[in-house]
């Protein structure tokens, strides 16, 4: 898994090019637009904006791996992790483009020419795409981290734009359309005909044109064979890039484990809270680890997703792997029973905490189910946790019994938020802070296996203190929250808020 690699002078300038260019970031509508059966054009355009894409995420990542604060990039497993990274940024790099036979360019071209929705959309003189539906900005996302005008409304471009990859890329204000020094358009605009679309996005202004979104919809008709082996050979470079990544939640916590033992920091303290003055610069790890596990869930999201519609058979209620008819009684039922099987193990009981459920059974929206059952079971594993330990594991046997643990959840205007409450004993108000922060746990014998291979939701979390800060990063993901109430001596509320609405962007770091 990248033995040996090392990341040359040469390529490092091309991170470091790449790094300089704003990530684009997509909504749960934009991708459910694809429906069941995409055609291989729309999936060659999707390949295509990934290729473009995704090469800018990583190199974001590799250039932060290399300046972290504190010497936490000395560390050897962060050192593993950058080369990953480097190495996934150099493979997308140099796959090959599509590259189209004279004869397979002129059929394509007379198909396209051909479709009914191309010929009318040309005689009133637009594109031929539909009507894209706009994007939010995502609500847990403060103006700072992002300022999105109308991330939804992709102009139509051209070309000639300039980019990491050239002609019909996205290009800074600062670019020029020719030695002139003329501008193509106003500072931080894309062109839309005669008018133009100001966006901002991380603090710099762009342009790219329509061809470069995510979803684009193109005619379902019979594509030449380059067109399916491109998709292909696409989606296996992008199934190998997911497995070599697959450790890197458990290896970065191996990493900020060796960097609290160079400076004695006690195992379960945490790394600090952000914005707060910690010491030995735990507030500034707390903030980068925020960073970069919310940009890891939106790359993981796009490469899955990418691969599901290019490889799964197509359901009726999924497009990729996003459930158009997420049920949310049956995803919490299934935590329910999975994080109960988990305590009863784990404590050697014969029946763990009961656990009601209070929510109706026929209450569905769009979403990840993968998502939101993990949600779901890191806070209820939390809630047993508390409860046995407040009431003891023999507690059945002396007669006294566990109470309920209970999980509600009630649908709003905007959201579906689900309240879980126990009678745990609840937590300290000082202490409610530092539970939000990575490292921070309770529970002893902090080891982690360095041949682990597993993927984000086996991950061996457990006693690291990883479970609410990265599922409040799921949460927010899509436009969602979690939050945390605490009455000390009693017991804890938590509230797991979920955009129904489907239409935030992407919280992009």
């Amino acid at each position: 898994m990248s033995a040996g690699f090392r990341i040359s002078p040469a390529l490092w300038e091309r991170i470091h090019y790449f790094a300089s260019f704003p990530q684009t970031g997509v909504s749960l509508q934009q991708m459910v637009l694809f429906g069941q059966h995409p055609s291989q054009g729309t999936l060659l355009k999707a390949s295509q904006f990934l290729s473009e894409e995704l090469p800018v995420r990583l190199a974001h990542r590799v250039k932060e791996l290399d300046a972290l604060p504190c010497n936490l990039s000395d560390m050897p497993s962060i050192r593993k992790v950058k080369d990953w990274y480097a190495h996934s940024f150099e493979e997308l790099i140099n796959f090959p483009p599509l590259a189209l036979s004279p004869s397979a360019r002129q059929s394509l071209n007379a198909l396209l020419s051909s479709s009914p929705s191309t010929s009318e959309a040309a005689a009133i003189g637009r594109p031929c795409d539909p009507f894209l539906p706009p994007s939010i900005p995502n609500p847990a996302l403060s103006h700072d981290q992002m300022d999105a005008d109308d991330m939804g409304a992709w102009a139509f471009g051209g070309g000639g734009a300039n980019g990491p990859y050239g002609e019909g890329v996205p290009y800074r204000a600062a670019d020029r359309e020719d030695g002139s020094g003329k501008d193509k358009g106003t500072a931080g605009s894309w062109k839309n005909g005669g008018s133009f679309t100001s966006v901002r996005n991380g603090g710099i202004r762009l342009r790219a044109p329509i061809e470069k979104r995510y979803y684009a919809h193109a005619p379902s008709h019979l594509y030449p064979p380059e067109v399916h082996d491109y998709n292909a050979r696409f989606t296996r470079v992008l199934e190998a890039i997911k497995r070599r990544h697959d450790p890197t939640v458990a290896t970065i916590a191996q990493g900020v484990l060796e960097w609290q033992r160079t400076r004695d920091i006690k195992p379960g303290s945490g790394v600090g809270v952000a914005g707060s003055g910690a010491t030995n610069g735990g507030g500034e790890v707390q903030a980068w680890l925020d960073r970069f596990y919310m940009s890891r869930i939106g790359i993981r999201f796009l490469i899955g997703q990418h691969v599901a519609l290019n490889s799964q058979q197509p359901h009726k209620d999924y497009v990729g792997i996003i459930c158009t008819q997420a049920n949310v009684h049956d995803i919490v039922q299934e935590a329910i029973e999975n994080a109960r099987f988990v305590c009863e193990e784990h404590y050697a009981l014969l029946r763990g905490p009961p656990v009601q459920l209070i929510c109706p059974r026929n209450l569905t929206f769009a979403y990840i189910p993968g998502h939101l059952s993990h949600i779901v079971f890191e806070l209820l594993k939390n809630s047993l946790r508390a409860v046995v330990e407040r009431f003891g594991a023999d507690a059945e046997d002396k007669g006294v019994g566990y109470p309920p643990i209970k999980v509600i959840v009630v649908e709003g205007s905007e959201d579906i938020t689900i309240k879980i409450s126990d009678e745990g004993g609840g937590i300290p108000r000082r202490a409610v802070p530092l539970v939000w922060t990575y490292m921070y746990t309770t529970m002893g014998g902090q080891s982690i296996d360095q041949d682990y291979h597993a993927g984000d939701f086996q991950a061996p979390m457990a006693g690291f203190g990883y479970g609410l800060p990265l599922s409040r990063l799921y949460a927010r993901y899509f436009g969602g929250d979690l939050r945390l109430i605490s009455m000390d001596g009693f017991g804890t509320d938590v509230y797991i808020h979920l955009n129904k609405l489907s239409s935030s962007c992407e919280p992009l770091p």
